[in-house]
């Protein structure tokens, strides 16, 4: 062999080729092999881009790390990484690779929600469910009102809805969208800020829970509508609820034993959590399969888990791997598709401006007007309404439903990209001021965990 002719850099450049630097030049698919160089790689920068804009956003923005792990997503994707190095993002990020990184991100944001549930105290809903349930109900009818009052004027201006969309359906859509609430990364952001054994923390996780499964099941009206049939809602609602049923009624009881195994044994053996993942993987495959979301199936699973030792014992662990490793992955997969750029114009930024004002009205303004007619203090409505506000990449995943089936045009995708990203900054800030600070001062709430700051 000889080696003086051995050209390195062209080997080097030819790494992200299909099939490596020895294939043939008309190579057009990808093998194993390809997968996994890409792979390993953009796990290694996506966790590089979390921890360093977490770090910042927490140290410079006061914001959590799930926050910042949401902005790093955008800013690896095209709004940013690809605007200014187009090449090396679509060659570290190439489409090929998209299915790959959206399994990863299902299984992540699954398992983080299943951990979630483990901590549902369901002894402060009982005593919240009044509060709960009026929370729900408002934060779904009042944006589904403010939905019907914009979407005629959305519908006439070309390029943002489909054309020939029927208004009732471009309303059903919208206000899905603006009654979403970030659950994933709500469910994060009351985990940092020290509120999930809190009856605020629980009232507000499973009002936001409500909230996105029913903006879902509005959803798969719409994608019914448009052409996938009546059986696509029935599915979705009916096996859902279903589901719900069966795990809130006999889940505890079947799972108890589990809860008992590790209470004898002083710790949880591999076989346990083999079983415990088995049910876990269970019933995030049916709300997926039902046309749902697996996170749902994943937090009604983690809501009916032994509690104690058990919920001690998975979440050491599972948690490390999944926040760090497995979750990012899902804040990515949907940063990829996020183009903030389409916004281009004065008359889009106005329109915009005011799809935001109108969303934070409708949700902030009715959750918190709910929670005082429930009985809330002024400060812990407050609060309320500023932790529902926050909408995120739940908010993502429905947009590009939206997109990729036609509904909806990338301009109003674009706007709709804007108002996530804004109401999800504005939580932890609004929460802080209204409710937090006061709390943390006079000993109602604990300081923040520390593990929340790494």
């Amino acid at each position: 062999m000889d080696f003086n002719n051995i050209d390195l850099v062209a080997i080097l450049a030819d790494v992200f080729a299909k099939h490596g630097p020895a294939a043939p030049a008309l190579a057009q698919t990808y093998s194993p092999t390809d997968f996994s160089v890409h792979f390993f790689l953009q796990l290694a920068i996506i966790i590089l881009a979390c921890r360093v804009v977490g770090w910042a956003g927490r140290k410079f923005l006061g914001q959590p790390q799930v926050v910042g792990e949401m902005i790093a997503g955008v800013i690896l994707g095209p709004s940013l990484f690809g605007l200014f190095m187009p090449e090396a993002q679509a060659a570290i990020f190439p489409k090929e690779m998209k299915n790959v990184l959206y399994t990863g991100a299902q299984l992540g944001v699954g398992l983080y929600m299943f951990l979630v549930g483990t901590t549902l105290r369901l002894d402060h809903f009982a005593t919240k469910a009044k509060s709960a349930m009026g929370v729900s109900v408002a934060g779904i009818a009042a944006p589904f009102f403010i939905a019907f009052l914009i979407t005629p004027i959305l519908v006439g201006i070309p390029g943002l809805f489909a054309d020939g969309i029927s208004t009732a359906n471009a309303t059903l859509f919208m206000g899905a969208c603006i009654a979403l609430t970030a659950f994933p990364m709500l469910a994060r952001i009351i985990n940092e800020q020290g509120l999930a054994n809190t009856s605020l923390g629980t009232l507000t996780l499973t009002a936001g829970a409500f909230d996105d499964a029913a903006s879902w099941c509005v959803l798969a009206l719409v994608l019914a509508a448009f052409g996938a049939g009546p059986g696509v809602a029935v599915l979705a609602i009916g096996g859902g609820v279903v589901w719900a049923a069966f795990i809130m009624l006999f889940g505890r009881k079947l799972l108890a034993p589990l809860g008992r195994i590790v209470e004898r044994e002083g710790h949880m053996s591999n076989t346990v959590l083999g079983i415990t993942l088995i049910c876990f993987c269970t019933s995030a495959f049916v709300m997926d399969a039902v046309g749902i979301h697996a996170i749902f199936g994943g937090f009604i699973l983690g809501a009916v888990m032994p509690r104690g030792l058990f919920a001690a014992e998975l979440k050491k662990k599972v948690e490390p791997l999944t926040v760090i490793l497995l979750l990012p992955m899902f804040f990515t997969y949907s940063g990829l598709n996020t183009r903030l750029d389409m916004i281009n114009s004065v008359e889009l930024l106005l329109i915009a401006a005011g799809v935001l004002v109108a969303s934070v009205l409708a949700k902030f303004g009715a959750c918190y007007l709910a929670a005082r007619m429930a009985g809330e203090d002024n400060r812990t409505a407050l609060g309320i309404g500023a932790l529902m506000n926050s909408r995120g990449l739940m908010e993502l995943i429905i947009i590009n439903i939206g997109l990729q089936k036609g509904i909806i045009g990338p301009a109003l995708f674009s706007m709709l990209v804007l108002m996530a990203v804004v109401t999800t900054m504005m939580a932890t800030p609004l929460f802080e001021l209204f409710y937090g600070r006061k709390a943390r001062e006079s000993g109602e709430l604990a300081a923040i965990p520390a593990g929340s700051r790494a």
